[in-house]
């Protein structure tokens, strides 16, 4: 069987992992992107939002197959309990249960961190992200209209939303990833949400 492995990204991982992505900016409207970022700009990426939320890398027998992260929904300081989340996974390894599994954990991991809220923007159309963030448990929260230009055409971004904790009373600091990384609570979420990822390679 091969060996599937969920961790947290370092930057080591950052070769693969752009690569990855480039086909997601040059091909589709899935990234806002014109231009894949070059290889010190995406690194540079990793180290501000990974000081405070979790990069995320699935591997097959090594190979990275697959990435999924956290980054800020705004800066200010009232919306420092929500987040917005990515995921990119290699075309050939579509449909094997990486996405979700990358998404499992970071519910695990953004709840044991303090936070209340994920959002994602979808490029509209995109019927298939759409019903599996609705299988994900996201709700539509909203579309902004015509925000986006690419590839010669204006383009709906839908936002779609999902709460991890109820929202009583005041909140909590939020605590950095980077303080829970290596505790057993953090290996276990991983450990089981990788488990969601079926191979027969």
């Amino acid at each position: 069987m091969p060996e599937v492995l969920l961790r947290a990204a370092d930057e080591a991982d950052a070769p693969a992992m752009l690569a990855l992505y480039a086909p997601y900016v040059l091909q589709t409207t899935v990234s806002s992107e014109y231009e894949p970022p070059l290889l010190e700009v995406f690194v540079e990426r990793m180290r501000t939002y990974g000081a405070r939320l979790p990069w995320l890398v699935c591997t097959v027998d090594g190979e990275v197959v697959g990435y999924g992260y956290a980054s800020p929904h705004r800066a200010r300081a009232a919306y420092q309990w929500s987040c917005e989340t990515s995921i990119y996974v290699d075309a050939a390894w579509h449909r094997c249960g990486i996405a979700g599994a990358i998404y499992a954990a970071l519910f695990e991991l953004l709840a044991m961190q303090g936070y209340y809220n994920i959002f994602v923007g979808i490029t509209s159309p995109n019927e298939r992200s759409m019903k599996f963030h609705k299988a994900m448990g996201f709700i539509i929260s909203g579309a902004y209209q015509e925000s986006m230009y690419k590839f010669g055409q204006w383009r709906d971004v839908l936002w779609m939303g999902k709460s991890l904790r109820p929202h009583d009373g005041e909140p909590q600091p939020t605590v950095p990833f980077p303080a829970i990384k290596d505790s057993p609570l953090v290996a276990r979420a991983l450990r089981q949400a990788a488990q969601r990822v079926h191979v027969s390679r």
